[in-house]
């Protein structure tokens, strides 16, 4: 399939009226302000003078994007030019990487979870939504990429409250610390601080007695998740139900290994 003529546009530089230089690759990534400006409140904001926000000339360029990946850049221009995703398009390759038998371990995944975080930062919910459900079929292998772990409290919790999650609850909540210890040390704050939102998504109820006791245990360490968390699930266990939990937080995800007590957390199978 040819790749449709705006964006053949973008990618050659023809007509363009602004260029973006990104990554510590300096790439050059040329686009239009009218389209960016029209799709994007954020490239709106950047793309308009404070003086006159409704004058047609465009800031000086090129804008510098030296922290951002050009792969990922290139996902968002890709998406807010076609509202689609493209398997043979820049995003395609990008979450596509994980296909193919490439091992997560050699890094083919790096720079999957970094095309969500882009969206949320740029406002595309369609393109939020292709992200997810890219991630709820590999869970597995994402959780290990260093874009993982570099995600923002925000955007985890979005995905850890999907029920299509291809992981199991221990995996995740384990993925969780570990995101939550490197984020402790970038951000300089106590991890329970940095964990609060993402936390409140783990669903400690699918846990089996001796698992949650194992956690119970690790959190004494680094007191990542709240003790009433803790608790209430562990009241859950002895009230053979779900009773006095939220809903989602007893539901199995799709990942979910099953454990003997679910039953009594499934109000259908009573």
């Amino acid at each position: 399939m040819h790749p449709p003529a705006l964006v053949l546009c973008s990618a050659t530089g023809n007509f363009s009226d602004v260029t973006f230089v990104v990554g510590r690759e300096k790439q050059q990534v040329f686009a239009h302000r009218c389209v960016l400006a029209c799709r994007c409140q954020a490239f709106r904001g950047m793309l308009t003078s404070n003086e006159d926000p409704l004058s047609s000339v465009p800031p000086q360029g090129p804008f510098i994007l030296g922290n951002v990946q050009p792969e990922v850049f290139l996902a968002v221009i890709e998406f807010l030019y076609t509202n689609s995703y493209l398997r043979s398009g820049s995003m395609g390759r990008t979450l596509d990487r994980a296909l193919g038998g490439v091992p997560p371990a050699l890094g083919a995944l790096t720079g999957v979870p970094d095309v969500p975080q882009a969206a949320v930062t740029y406002g595309q919910a369609d393109l939020q939504k292709h992200c997810l459900a890219f991630i709820e079929m590999h869970s597995q292998a994402v959780l290990q990429t260093r874009g993982f772990h570099e995600l923002s409290d925000t955007v985890l919790a979005r995905v850890l409250r999907s029920d299509h999650l291809a992981a199991d609850e221990l995996d995740l909540v384990q993925a969780v610390r570990e995101w939550a210890h490197v984020s402790s040390a970038v951000l300089e704050r106590p991890v329970p601080e940095v964990a609060a939102l993402p936390v409140q998504e783990l669903r400690l109820p699918l846990l089996a007695p001796n698992e949650l006791a194992m956690l119970e245990s690790q959190n004494q360490h680094d007191l990542l998740i709240p003790v009433d968390s803790i608790a209430a699930a562990w009241r859950s266990h002895a009230l053979r139900c779900g009773s006095g939990m939220p809903s989602h937080l007893c539901r199995p995800r799709q990942g979910t290994r099953p454990r003997n007590h679910h039953r009594h957390l499934d109000p259908q199978s009573k």
